[in-house]
């Protein structure tokens, strides 16, 4: 009896030895992970030979920094197709709508003066005819003759005074419609030229390191293929795996404390939570959470200046922030 009252005491802190510990493992007070950058790759959406990369590898950029040029000589010299395209058909709306050149419209207000000094001439002559007429010293013949001649004269110049208004208006409507939509695919056709050459040379979108170049001066780059990858400190995140035991505590939004080897730790907010449970770390390789369920969280950084010199595939630990 003795004995079996000794042994009670000595299995219960067994027991409730056991328990903490299976509690410590599942509670831990940091989590494993790493740094993660999700970079910016810089292309082009035309092919061409590299000739010029402006920037090496590791070099900091500011927005707008000139990063590489395509080979653009086929793309310049449509350009210059377009713009000489454009003026021509902009001259030739511009000459439809003024109508005719001023000699021409003074020869024309020539003739219409003449026309006009004819009709007045015949008219007086009408005038007499008629008179002699009346006093039957003429026969009617000589009388239609230079009523015919004068309605003649006049209707000349009529015509050419229809013909001058004419001449002041320009083109038809339908024909300056037509210059008009000629002019509309000019400029679209320079539009397009100038995109293409633009297109050629690339600049940095945003300030950020420049973490590898892809091709080199010389080579040839197919359409849409990265000439450059950028990673802009704020693209840098911290990725970290917790147990399922602790994952439901985490919300998305929640600070917590990043510790990396050799720096200050910095502050970061939980920014995504994995719905799809992972059963062996990716890059976790201790024995203790190697058969664990486990899910991936990430953080970024709240300071995003302050992750400026960090680099991804940096072990780092995650805590919780109070």
């Amino acid at each position: 009896m003795k004995n079996q009252s000794r042994a009670k005491p000595l299995l219960l802190a067994l027991l409730s030895g056991f328990v903490l510990s299976g509690c410590g493992r599942h509670a831990a007070s940091s989590y494993q992970g790493y740094l993660e950058g999700d970079f910016v790759y810089v292309a082009s959406p035309l092919a061409g030979q590299l000739e010029t990369l402006s920037i090496f590898k590791g070099a900091r950029v500011a927005v707008g920094a000139p990063l590489f040029t395509l080979e653009h000589a086929s793309e310049l010299a449509a350009l210059r197709q377009a713009a000489d395209q454009l003026s021509s058909t902009q001259a030739r709306l511009d000459d439809f709508k003024k109508g005719l050149r001023p000699s021409e419209l003074a020869a024309i207000e020539a003739r219409l003066a003449q026309a006009r000094a004819a009709a007045e001439l015949a008219r007086l002559e009408l005038d007499r005819q008629d008179a002699l007429f009346k006093s039957r010293t003429i026969s009617a013949s000589d009388y239609d003759r230079a009523r015919l001649t004068y309605e003649q004269a006049a209707r000349a110049a009529d015509d050419l005074a229809a013909q001058l208004d004419t001449a002041r208006l320009g083109s038809r409507p339908d024909v300056i419609a037509a210059a008009e939509a000629d002019m509309r695919a000019a400029t679209a056709a320079k539009a397009k030229a100038d995109w293409s050459v633009t297109q050629k040379s690339q600049s940095s979108p945003c300030a950020a390191l420049v973490y590898d170049t892809l091709y080199r001066q010389g080579e040839f780059v197919a359409a849409g293929n990265p000439v450059v990858s950028l990673l802009p400190p704020e693209n840098i995140k911290v990725r970290f795996f917790v147990h399922e035991s602790a994952f439901v505590a985490l919300k998305a939004g929640a600070s917590v404390r990043v510790a990396i080897d050799g720096r200050p730790a910095l502050d970061a907010r939980i920014s995504y939570l994995s719905p799809q449970p992972e059963f062996t770390p990716p890059v976790l390789y201790n024995r203790d959470n190697r058969s664990k369920l486990v899910f991936m969280v990430e953080a970024v950084f709240t300071d995003a200046n302050a992750a400026r010199d960090l680099h991804p595939g940096q072990p780092v630990d995650v805590t919780p922030a109070n």
